[in-house]
């Protein structure tokens, strides 16, 4: 069994001629994204070369034995480039690695599951690296986000850096947009404050989960819609939906639990870390206003299920999530 632990994954990628394969799956799809990328410079040092790298879409998979047997024009080995890697590929994944050939596989498969014939095959081959990319969270999460800043010299103050997670999403390729915005923001060797990072990134709510999440539990119908197109459009998936508006609602309930216990709102809002963003204060309050605690944690619930539903074998969870964002702008009696 060849799954790459976590640790090992740098390894693994700067390594990535000494496998015959390289299949990447999970939930994060701009992570999926830049580490088949990084493997593909790896071995044929671009990205966008024809003569040695093969892209094939859904559409075009089925070249995938014809790509991977074909000889390099050029000298050098080549790589097979599959995005949106499906189950029904495990039947030629197989040939290509039965055959002779020195081409390097690497596919993106964010679909397939854990019971997956295709993710099964990786993992019991010894010459295929089997590596799974989701979301990132917490301390991992804000690991990336110094290393990346620090790259540059560039380096954040802790108040601003708990605000910056609290408010990113956790698709990878929406943090590295992120970070490349307050890179420029900031200048070489430059210094963020919580200031900084708010007028930075704040205008990125609009484009946010949040503002979906918001939108619907306040009851704007409309708006949440239109924030969760625009989401999807950027990368974003269904259960990173599911993360953000649970995110949203655990904040909720903290501070309706506080406010229910004998605390001011403004007070349990402030104490929130991070802090209520200044620009969602109005619908932190109006959400609070429309659910009651015991509501609170019944959609919480419904979430959790929403989110499990998306994550089973051939769950159409395009329609789920946006049903699901749909329903939050109704209030539930617990």
């Amino acid at each position: 069994m060849v799954k790459i632990d976590a640790r090992n994954i740098a390894r693994t990628l700067d390594n990535a001629g000494s496998w015959r394969a390289i299949v990447l799956h999970g939930e994060d799809t701009g992570l999926i994204r830049e580490r088949a990328a990084q493997a593909v410079r790896r071995v044929a040092g671009t990205t966008d070369d024809p003569f040695q790298v093969a892209q094939l879409d859904r559409e075009t998979q089925d070249r995938l034995e014809e790509e991977a047997t074909a000889l390099s024009l050029i000298g050098g080995r080549r790589v097979v480039w599959v995005r949106d890697g499906q189950e029904s590929l495990a039947p030629l994944f197989k040939r290509v690695l039965d055959a002779d050939t020195d081409a390097l596989v690497v596919l993106e498969a964010p679909g397939i599951t854990a019971r997956s014939k295709l993710r099964a095959l990786a993992e019991a081959h010894k010459q295929v690296a089997s590596i799974a990319c989701y979301p990132e969270e917490g301390r991992a999460l804000s690991q990336t986000v110094t290393e990346a800043l620090a790259q540059a010299g560039v380096t954040i103050d802790r108040d601003a850096l708990i605000w910056l997670l609290g408010v990113l999403g956790s698709d990878r390729s929406g943090v590295r947009g992120e970070v490349e915005k307050l890179l420029l923001y900031a200048g070489p060797n430059g210094r963020l404050d919580l200031s900084s990072v708010q007028d930075c990134v704040g205008d990125a709510g609009g484009n946010s989960l949040e503002d979906a999440a918001f939108s619907a539990l306040c009851g704007n119908r409309m708006m949440a819609d239109q924030a969760l197109e625009r989401a999807l459009a950027d990368g974003a998936n269904p259960v990173a939906v599911a993360r953000t508006v649970l995110g949203v609602l655990v904040r909720l309930q903290k501070v309706a639990q506080a406010v229910q216990d004998g605390q001011g709102r403004a007070e349990a809002m402030k104490s929130l870390k991070p802090p209520v963003f200044f620009k969602r204060t109005a619908a932190f309050s109006q959400a609070l206003d429309r659910w009651p605690l015991p509501a609170l944690a019944l959609v919480a619930r419904e979430t959790q299920a929403f989110e499990l539903a998306c994550k089973q074998s051939a769950s159409p969870d395009m329609a789920l999530c946006r049903r699901h964002i749909a329903s939050l702008c109704t209030v539930r009696k617990a």
